[in-house]
């Protein structure tokens, strides 16, 4: 945003604009590091409990969706590379209300996930150190993520690269160590494990296609985040070249780190031994005798959840500095400092989140599958949203200008309708368990309460918002 630039309310702007600091190894693995949260190292053992070894079906068939999704936030962020992204592709393509929503609904939906990320923080240094009160560690981990959001946009992602680059590294040690005991037989007197316990206890699908159908709402939670690479369209120096990289390798990187860890650790052990004697990777680590694996895999976990935090705060606070753009949140969180970052946007978030310490010690731990299904219903109303938008912007191009895009849909319209049914059906599954329905009573409720303050106040967006110019 230039300086001096004013807002819906008269009030001038001060500070600079958003830099585009976010070079093409940050983004490529912001989008790495954004797939691969806490629950992957846990051994996703709920949802494997459910599919047995046909979770890695569930994840491909999850994966193939958030492709189609990606591909449309990607054809609308290159032709239009701005700040709030998906939220201003709302507004732009949907209507005003509907970008009122999605932003706000995607700022509530991060810190709902930053609270369970720094509650995972504060139970994982809990093992090192179980006589500190848990509240201490979700408070430094808050504060440490806040300020280095508050320093630059190039320090977010020069943490990001580093946390990212941790989790990958272990995946691909775990993957080809797994691969040892498989074949080989290292940590196994050489005698090489195969992969018949992927069939030997039920078969591939021992509960059929129906715990293939009910694994899917936990699968999709795995993939919240990975739309984060559009908010950073407004930061990245070379957004028609960095974006389509990163979204064009979505899948692989799913087929690598879910389907690949899940394809190891289900061969060496039962599926239905999985989850019983920790987490799978610190199994697999000590069989080929590192000894340290329990301490190793900690840090690891640690540091994901430490990454998701970061990613969540960076994602409330361009949110939130979008929605002030717009004249859809108080002008003064649109200000930025003198480097560019949305300072005031970021402290606000990073206030919301100190409820999430204190609650990290005050509610039960049945919260934390509330918490985790409300962020699921916010990401779906999301990836609804990116969907429709794209629909919509297709259709008021004309045939030359269609041509003329530098980043395509594969298969439109088909694709994107296919995407649309299928998260469709993974709210009627959240419906069918009674701790994710929950999540169908407060996302709803929270988008009705946004839909009244928006006409009570008549929160319309400022069209002539600079975010409208790509090149702003």
């Amino acid at each position: 945003m230039p300086v001096g630039t004013q807002l819906p309310s008269g009030e001038t702007v001060k500070g600079g604009p958003l830099k585009r600091e976010l070079g093409e190894r940050h983004i490529r693995l912001m989008a790495l590091g954004a797939c691969i949260g806490v629950g992957l190292f846990l051994g996703s053992a709920k949802a494997i409990e459910m599919a047995g070894p046909a979770i890695m079906l569930s994840y491909i068939i999850g994966g193939l969706a958030i492709l189609v999704i990606m591909r449309a936030l990607g054809e609308m962020a290159v032709h239009n590379p701005v700040a709030g992204s998906f939220s201003r592709y709302a507004q732009d393509y949907l209507g005003p209300l509907a970008g009122f929503l999605t932003g706000w609904n995607y700022w509530f939906l991060w810190l709902v996930t930053c609270v369970a990320e720094i509650t995972a923080v504060a139970v994982y240094m809990g093992i090192w150190f179980p006589d500190v009160p848990r509240w201490i560690w979700a408070l430094a981990a808050l504060v440490s993520m806040g300020t280095i959001n508050l320093i630059a946009v190039k320090a977010f992602g020069e943490f990001e690269f580093w946390f990212a680059l941790i989790k990958i590294v272990t995946i691909i040690a775990m993957v080809i160590g797994g691969v040892g005991v498989i074949a080989f037989g290292f940590g196994n007197d050489g005698v090489a494990v195969g992969i018949s316990n992927l069939w030997t206890h039920g078969g591939f699908m021992p509960n059929g296609v129906s715990g293939v159908l009910m694994s899917l709402q936990m699968v999709m939670f795995a993939y919240l985040g990975v739309e984060m690479i559009g908010l950073t369209a407004g930061e990245a120096r070379n957004p028609q070249k960095t974006i389509p990289n990163a979204i064009g390798s979505v899948f692989w990187r799913i087929l690598l780190f879910y389907v690949g860890a899940l394809f190891v650790i289900l061969s060496i052990y039962p599926w239905n031994a999985i989850g019983t004697q920790g987490s799978p990777f610190v199994m697999t680590f000590e069989r080929l005798g590192i000894k340290t694996a329990a301490g190793i895999i900690n840090f690891v976990v640690i540091t994901a959840a430490l990454s998701s935090c970061n990613g969540g705060i960076f994602s409330t606070g361009r949110m939130l500095y979008s929605l002030a753009q717009n004249g859809q949140a108080p002008a003064t969180f649109a200000r930025t400092s003198s480097n560019g970052v949305p300072r005031r946007a970021l402290l606000l978030s990073i206030a919301a989140l100190l409820l999430g310490v204190l609650l990290n010690y005050l509610v039960p731990e049945k919260v934390f599958v509330w918490v985790t299904s409300i962020a699921t219903f916010g990401a779906i109303w999301t990836w609804v949203m990116i969907l429709l938008a794209q629909l919509k912007f297709r259709k008021g191009l004309s045939r030359s200008q269609v041509e003329g895009l530098q980043y395509r849909m594969w298969l439109y319209p088909v694709s994107s309708y296919l995407a649309l049914a299928f998260l469709v059906l993974v709210v009627g599954l959240m419906a069918y368990f009674p701790d994710t329905r929950v999540a169908l009573y407060i996302g709803p409720a929270f988008l009705v309460l946004l839909t009244l303050l928006f006409y009570v106040f008549k929160l319309q967006p400022n069209d002539a918002s600079p975010a409208a110019n790509p090149a702003a």
